[in-house]
């Protein structure tokens, strides 16, 4: 059938619905296997296409479904713009098309073949990082991403991040439609090798690989109360949730984004309260402080209070545009009369801290929050301070029950992966998780669920090459495809990979 597809010369639109096969390897589907053969389609349709130029046009439609299909929960907050948001970021696909069709187009030959193992996996990953530059919306949906509930396909994202995980999914694709499009043995056996190789990085290295250290472990309770609109009712319920945990023994509990609705410095009430729920259950609280703060200005805080009042912070430094802040208010101030968008700007902190906890004394803690989740950096960041585990809070109650919450909660099994350190994340009303230091999952709250979990979390942890070398994998992408780009614009005819 998919042999088919690569002769028939489907109409343009054909793209935009083959788009929408890898978007169901997400959350909340999250078919992980399919994103191994899912781009399949797309890349048939493009190299059906009579020109480069209208292959790359096919595979903007095709990106553009993609991005529409997993990020359609935007819908209810942004209207009509989100179809303007997926032409947008679709167009950065404009030349993976358009190599695409230069390298497995008719004449089909060995050394395109390989040619485009190597150049369609750099353009995809160069696209996606350009995507998640956080002013145009971060990370969502990486295709390496789709891997966070399969741990043996995730290790690759130890080598080399989330980018290495798509480069390795692209190229197997890519092998795949090679084995396809061609007619000889030869050609389909070399990329029946490609595939293994491929598609063997990840549960090689998670077998052969080494093993994270052995360490103590700590008990996180995830407190998350639901979807509650007033804020002194939303902080009321995590009080009550917390203190069901008192004979449980935690040695840290963790409420979602925004579940303290007043500022603690001006409201020492409030934080005496705090403080005695922190003696109550015997462990520190790390609560997130949504308000205005003296100075008038507001930050959203990741604030730790212990049973002696007192309080360390980290207050988010990357926000979420739109949603926290309009970029370029006086230009684009008049989207807030039309959409969801921030009536007021969030102010940003300075970057990620580490932070210790009371007791035990020797746990040191990385927060991030919400959208932050979404960004590697970060996490290594908050490794490179210090952090044994990784901490993310979040609140998605504009987007409950939609694929948003448990696509955020996905993703610190990503960033665990990466760094080698364990992972909890608490959703304000779903979805919460928890992971350790090689992704596995420890613990899953859905958004329909309202309580306190107390997980026990290994703090076993690994020096991964990811975290020594950080975003490596982009510098020769980026150079493959702009090498790629002089090659087959300047000399077309010039073709020296027959093989």
């Amino acid at each position: 059938m998919l042999g088919s597809v690569s002769r028939a010369n489907p109409r343009p639109g054909g793209a935009l619905a083959v788009g929408v096969v890898p978007a169901v390897a997400f959350p909340a589907p999250a078919w992980w296997w399919l994103a191994w053969f899912g781009v399949v389609p797309l890349l048939l349709v493009v190299r059906a296409a009579p020109t480069p130029r209208a292959a790359a046009i096919r595979a903007w439609l095709g990106a553009g479904g993609f991005v529409l299909t997993t990020q359609h929960w935007l819908a209810t907050s942004i209207g009509p713009m989100l179809a303007v948001f997926a032409v947008g970021f679709g167009a950065l696909w404009l030349p993976w098309g358009w190599l695409a069709h230069r390298l497995l187009s008719a004449p089909v030959t060995v050394g395109r073949t390989v040619a485009a193992l190597v150049v369609l996996p750099s353009a995809w990953v160069a696209a996606e990082a350009v995507r998640s530059v956080p002013w145009l919306g971060g990370p969502w949906t990486s295709l390496g991403g789709s891997q966070w509930n399969q741990p043996v396909t995730l290790a690759s994202a130890a080598l080399g991040g989330v980018w290495l995980t798509s480069f390795l999914l692209v190229a197997t694709n890519t092998a795949i439609a090679g084995m396809i499009v061609h007619r000889e043995m030869r050609g389909r056996l070399i990329a029946l090798a490609c595939v293994v190789a491929c598609a063997g990085v990840g549960p090689a290295w998670y077998l052969l690989g080494p093993a994270p250290a052995r360490g103590p472990t700590v008990r996180v309770a995830l407190v998350q109360p639901g979807s509650i609109v007033d804020s002194r009712a939303r902080q009321a319920a995590s009080e009550t949730l917390t203190a069901t945990v008192a004979g449980q023994r935690p040695d840290l509990v963790v409420w979602g984004e925004s579940s303290v609705g007043q500022d603690l410095t001006s409201h020492p009430e409030v934080l005496a309260r705090l403080a005695d729920l922190s003696r109550q259950v015997g462990a520190d609280l790390l609560v997130n402080v949504d308000a205005a703060a003296p100075s008038g200005r507001i930050y959203k805080s990741a604030t730790l209070v212990g049973e002696r009042a007192t309080l360390r912070s980290y207050q988010k430094s990357r926000l979420v545009p739109f949603g926290e802040y309009v970029p370029l208010r006086p230009v684009f101030g008049w989207i807030t009369r039309y959409t969801k968008a921030a009536a007021e700007d969030r102010q940003r902190g300075t970057g990620p801290v580490a932070l210790r906890i009371s007791s035990p004394g020797t746990l040191v803690i990385g927060p991030l929050i919400s959208y932050e989740t979404t960004f590697s950096d970060l996490a290594r960041r908050e490794v490179q301070l210090g952090a044994e585990l990784l901490v993310y809070q979040s609140s998605t109650s504009t987007f409950q029950g939609t694929w948003a919450q448990p696509q955020l909660a996905a993703l610190p099994a990503v960033h665990a992966a990466e760094v080698g350190r364990p992972a909890v994340h608490v959703g304000l009303s779903g979805d919460s998780s928890a992971f350790d230091a090689r992704g596995r999952r420890l613990a899953w709250c859905p958004s329909g669920y309202q309580g306190v979990v107390v997980v026990t979390v290994s703090l076993a942890s690994s020096a991964t090459l990811y975290q020594r070398l950080g975003d490596g994998v982009l510098v020769p992408a980026f150079a493959i495809l702009g090498f790629a780009l002089f090659r087959w614009r300047c000399f077309p005819r010039d073709d020296t990979l027959r093989g």
